[in-house]
């Protein structure tokens, strides 16, 4: 899953040569920036990129990089039950968000039915 912040940081310090487009799953915009970075513009314009991701809510965000789910939270851990299990009120908010994508055809039956296999093999 891909996360906003990280998307902005690498937009702002490597955005000239298209990272955070290849990051982001788009990786013919990717090829332009790196194609044209020598001209300074594709720096600019990842500059702009920058401040949109972050000023973007969490939720077109996701709807545009992630397929309508949401990304999952960095963990950091230092034992052994280092994954946390989630609850199953999430999961289900998880699968009524997706369903309600695929009913405003933003995504497709096959990317509806492998978002909601990953969804039910991590119960």
């Amino acid at each position: 899953m891909k996360n906003k912040v990280v998307a902005a940081i690498l937009a702002l310090f490597a955005g000239s040569i298209g990272i955070h487009r290849f990051y982001l799953g788009e990786s013919g915009a990717g090829l332009i920036y790196l194609f044209f970075f020598w001209t300074g513009i594709p720096a600019v314009i990842a500059f702009f990129e920058c401040i949109i991701y972050l000023t973007m809510s969490d939720k077109v965000f996701d709807a545009k990089y992630n397929g309508g789910l949401p990304a999952a939270p960095v963990q950091v851990s230092f034992g052994a039950a280092s994954r946390p299990a989630e609850s199953t009120k999430d999961k289900a908010n998880a699968l009524g968000e997706l369903k309600k994508l695929y009913e405003a055809d933003i995504i497709t039956a096959e990317e509806y039915e492998e978002k909601r296999r990953k969804i039910f093999d991590s119960i």
